[in-house]
C-alpha cells in the first residue's frame, strides 16, 4: 500500500457515481498535520511564544510514508489492518447489491460493476483517512502531553479542518481535554485559534 489522493467521497448506485465534494479525501491534510507536528515537536520554555513558518515545502508524495513513520512507526501493519477493514466493506455491499429485492438483474449488474470500478478507489481513501487520524491522535497527544495552551493558524480551510480534528481527538483521550475553537483578525489576517482549555470532569 501506499499514501496518493484519490479524490472526494464517491455515492455509488444503479444509477451512477456521483461524488460528494463536502466530503474530501484525508489525505490532503497529511501534509498539514505532519508540518504542524514538526513545528511542535520541541522543548518548550514558558511563557515562550513559537512561530513556525507555514509556506514550508510540502513533503513529496514519494517520502510521504518515511516522514509519517516517524510519528506513526507501525504505520504499515495500520495500512494492512484498514485495508482488509475496506475489503470486507466492500464485498459486503456486493452481497447486498447481489441480494437486494428492490432493484431487477440488470440494476444489480449495474450496482455490482460501480462497485467494483470504485473498489481501489475506496481502498486507497481508506487507507488515507486512517493515516490521517493517527497523524491526528499523536498531535492531539503531543498537545496534552508538551501543555501547549494553544496552536494558531492561517484561517485556510485544510488548516482549520486539522484543528477540528485535534479538537476531537483531545476529547476522547482517556482523560478528556476541552478545547476551545475560534477564527478570528489580526493585522489583517485571518486567523484560526485551538485553544486548549481544561480537563473534562468525568
Amino acid at each position: 500500500m501506499e499514501l496518493k489522493y484519490v479524490g472526494p467521497k464517491p455515492i455509488i448506485s444503479h444509477t451512477g457515481i456521483e461524488f460528494d465534494n463536502n466530503k474530501e479525501d484525508k489525505y490532503v491534510y497529511i501534509n498539514i498535520v505532519l508540518q504542524l507536528l514538526k513545528a511542535l515537536s520541541h522543548h518548550y520554555f514558558e511563557d515562550k511564544k513559537y512561530v513556525y513558518q507555514t509556506n514550508t515545502n510540502r513533503i513529496s508524495e514519494s517520502g510521504l510514508i518515511d516522514e509519517v513513520k516517524k510519528y506513526c512507526p507501525d504505520i504499515k501493519i495500520l495500512m494492512d489492518k484498514q485495508n482488509h477493514a475496506i475489503e470486507e466493506e466492500v464485498e459486503h455491499q456486493l452481497q447486498r447489491a447481489h441480494d437486494s429485492c428492490v432493484l431487477g438483474e440488470d440494476c444489480k449488474e449495474v450496482l455490482e460493476s460501480n462497485i467494483n470500478i470504485m473498489h481501489d478507489y475506496l481502498v486507497q481513501r481508506s487507507v488515507n483517512k486512517a493515516v490521517y487520524y493517527c497523524l491526528i491522535d499523536v498531535l492531539a497527544k503531543l498537545v496534552q502531553e508538551d501543555h501547549i495552551h494553544y496552536v494558531i493558524v492561517p484561517m485556510f480551510q485544510n488548516y482549520f479542518h486539522v484543528l477540528h480534528s485535534v479538537q476531537g481527538s483531545l476529547k476522547k483521550e482517556k482523560n478528556p481535554i476541552d478545547s476551545k475553537l475560534d477564527i478570528y483578525k489580526e493585522d489583517g489576517n485571518l486567523l484560526a485559534k485551538l485553544e486548549v482549555l481544561t480537563q473534562i470532569m468525568q
